[in-house]
């Protein structure tokens, strides 16, 4: 399957998590579907839009999924991702939470997500 480059990033906080995702040991950014998404050795630990007026945020929050979910513009990833922790933020200019928070959901997903001697290598586990 050919991957169909979204337009680049724009909204000032899609940039910081996606250089803060692409800090990470082995993070790299791909365009499956269309969509921009970030793995570690091949599987997704992120999911990040900004296009339509929004900014979209998709990671999988074991520890702290309860509390996103609670936030305006939070709900379950669908296709089943929801299930196993996994949280879609769409959030229109002016509602979005702070860059700090969102960072914080990066780190925990890459944590979920990544084997664990790459979470010790990064130092966050």
């Amino acid at each position: 399957m050919e991957d169909r480059v979204p337009p680049d990033l724009t909204h000032p906080i899609a940039l910081a998590l996606r250089a803060l995702a692409l800090q990470y040991p082995e993070a790299r950014e791909e365009f499956p579907w269309g969509d921009r998404v970030y793995k570690v050795r091949g599987k997704i630990f992120l999911f990040l839009d900004d296009g339509a007026g929004h900014l979209g945020v998709g990671a999988k929050l074991p520890q702290s999924n309860a509390f996103a979910l609670m936030m305006p513009g939070c709900t379950p990833t669908g296709y089943g991702l929801g299930r196993a922790g996994w949280v879609s933020g769409r959030f229109v200019p002016g509602s979005e939470p702070p860059v700090e928070l969102l960072a914080s959901w990066v780190r925990e997903s890459y944590i979920a997500v990544a084997p664990k001697r790459l979470s010790k290598v990064a130092g966050t586990a």
